[in-house]
């Protein structure tokens, strides 16, 4: 079997996610979902909100779990039993971040492989960050994001 590991914030989760989950589905047996705690980048939505944002957002889904976590990628991805990272490029400038942190997890993991897929055309402009910005600012974002997270989001920002 393989599981396939999809890390990062999720914060929140975009429509450039789901499609990477969706397309990843079709090439392993399993896509974990793995929401990293991640407090360095002070997230706008809690781990257990965005754990849960990304359940119901790739609830019409099967073959996938959502599972949080807090400690070392590699050591989470073993704990898993996972043998493959997922990883997205949504632009050229993604590529040399994405790089060392690939040759760092095979050091760290030399067992397991990274895979990046790049997400569809209309969705690669899509990053969590831009998505914040523009919701906190009372843009609509309904287009980016699943019917859950817009809502998440405008209850976030309404206060």
């Amino acid at each position: 079997m393989t599981t396939v590991i999809y890390p990062g914030t999720f914060d929140p989760i975009t429509n450039g996610h789901v499609d990477l989950v969706e397309r990843a589905r079709r090439l392993f047996d399993e896509v974990v979902i793995a929401v990293a705690h991640s407090s360095k980048k002070n997230p706008l939505f809690t781990l257990e909100e965005r754990v849960k944002l990304c359940e119901a957002s790739t609830s019409h889904l099967d073959n996938i779990r959502v599972v949080g976590f807090n400690n070392l990628l590699a050591d989470f991805v073993r704990q898993q039993e996972g043998n493959v990272l997922l990883r997205g490029l949504r632009a050229v400038s993604d590529f040399e971040y994405e790089f060392q942190l690939a040759n760092m997890n095979r050091h760290l993991a030399p067992e397991v492989e990274s895979v990046f897929l790049t997400p569809s055309n209309h969705l690669s402009y899509i990053s969590s960050s831009l998505i914040r910005e523009i919701a906190s600012l009372g843009g609509d974002v309904s287009e980016f994001v699943t019917p859950i997270v817009h809502d998440a989001l405008k209850a976030k920002f309404s206060g």
